[in-house]
């Protein structure tokens, strides 16, 4: 007789998604205000409930004020928003949010080294029903799905909030000399702050995402981000855009969360559901000691003749055995797939672009790498470019047989064994300074 086929395990939370997080200094700055934290689920529960968090934070302030706002921001979020079970899991990413603004702002008033010192904060949740986002500040996500990047952020900048009030055109002259850097919105300077809460969106197989501050997009074409994460895994795309945005001048601090979801978003939550029994409670021990207690004293006034007494306690015995019966059966509170988010959309996305691999973009990372060598010779660095100079043929092969995405990826993987050799003998060149005694 054949024997019916298993079932299927239910996929783990944390096999869903891939991510990678890089923090970079940058080139021009002596500490990294930046900070951002990945929180993936690890249980089935906690992924339907509160979803994989991921935030990011860029931080502004004299001294060490920014980088602590940052970091403050980064570890207030994630426990507030795990803690704050009784509400719905858009809401909760509000409130986390808020709560980290109180913090920040509190900590600001009380010493001042740290007077009005803030952060931006961008924090994305993954849950069954849908992505939500809350955000203040000009730090940034993003999803790509097939050919399309979309900004799912508003900046809160100067450039932005005049454009969106239509004092200045996008394209104007005026528009492209307003101050990038000025932003409208941070956590900590107010006792008040407005978060934008954008989605639900559907997660989909195959989508990514992208977290970033400014470090990154004031460097990096929107375009060439977009590519780029989709041609790398996460890993390898958090360290080619930190390289770029690094060979580009790295101006500010640079950090970078990249997410690919690879599994069906909802088969975990729908396969825990057919599998998380909705089991019987007992009764609490009081309840049960009372039920007891008023069948005892029924019969020991029966016994003793007390009818009417006893037809009193019978009644109170008849309330607690139903008191009981229906703690027995009420169902335990499992987590299961939470229903409509009821986050508040403000628009997004805000912005949308084809990422389609092109010769524009490969002409454009070739010579990077190229810009790299004749930089390398003119220094007197001592690099080895069997690696490069193979991975650069592998990539005219597959952009001769029309594999831009394969040529892309082969091309950035050129950019980053290039850096990764500097950054060695940047290292080594370090080491060798020190004093021997």
């Amino acid at each position: 007789m054949p024997q019916p086929a298993a079932q299927p395990d239910a996929p783990s939370p944390t096999s869903m998604v891939e991510f990678a997080v890089l923090s970079d200094v940058g080139m021009r700055r002596a500490n990294n205000q930046d900070a951002a934290t990945a929180l993936p689920a690890d249980s089935v529960e906690r992924y339907c409930t509160r979803g994989h968090l991921f935030v990011v934070a860029d931080g502004m302030g004299a001294h060490a004020a920014g980088e602590l706002a940052s970091r403050m921001a980064v570890d207030t979020i994630p426990h507030q928003y795990l803690k704050r079970s009784q509400v719905g899991a858009a809401e909760a990413l509000r409130q986390s949010v808020q709560e980290a603004n109180n913090e920040i702002h509190r900590r600001g008033m009380q010493n001042p080294e740290f007077h009005n010192m803030g952060t931006t904060a961008s924090a994305l949740a993954l849950l069954p029903d849908g992505a939500v986002i809350a955000h203040v500040g000009d730090s940034r996500v993003y999803r790509a799905r097939g050919n399309a990047f979309e900004q799912l952020t508003f900046d809160h900048s100067l450039v932005w909030e005049m454009q969106a009030s239509g004092q200045v055109h996008p394209e104007s002259t005026l528009s492209q000399s307003i101050p990038k850097n000025v932003i409208t919105r941070s956590l900590g300077p107010s006792a008040d702050v407005q978060i934008d809460l954008e989605g639900p969106w559907p997660v989909l197989k195959g989508d990514r995402y992208l977290l970033c501050s400014d470090g990154l997009t004031g460097q990096v074409d929107d375009e060439e981000i977009g590519v780029l994460l989709c041609c790398l895994p996460p890993h390898r795309a958090v360290r080619v855009l930190v390289d770029l945005a690094n060979l580009r001048g790295g101006q500010d601090n640079i950090t970078v969360i990249a997410v690919q979801v690879v599994d069906d978003p909802g088969l975990a939550a729908g396969m825990s559901a057919r599998s998380i029994k909705r089991r019987r409670k007992l009764p609490s021990e009081p309840l049960l000691a009372t039920t007891a207690a008023c069948v005892l004293a029924t019969l020991i006034l029966l016994l003793l003749e007390q009818r009417g007494t006893a037809v009193v306690t019978a009644i109170l015995s008849l309330l607690a055995i139903g008191f009981t019966l229906r703690s027995w059966l009420r169902p335990v509170d499992v987590p299961v797939p939470p229903g409509p988010l009821g986050g508040h959309r403000t628009g997004s996305p805000y912005r949308r672009y084809s990422i389609k691999p092109s010769d524009a973009l490969i002409n454009r990372l070739g010579g990077t790498v190229q810009a790299l060598r004749e930089a390398a010779i003119d220094k007197g660095w001592n690099l080895d470019w069997k690696q490069v100079d193979q991975l650069q043929e592998q990539a005219r092969e597959a952009r001769q047989r029309q594999a831009g995405g394969e040529a892309v990826r082969l091309q950035a993987e050129a950019i980053i064994e290039t850096m990764q050799q500097l950054r060695d003998q940047h290292n080594r060149q370090a080491s060798d300074s020190t004093l021997d005694i």
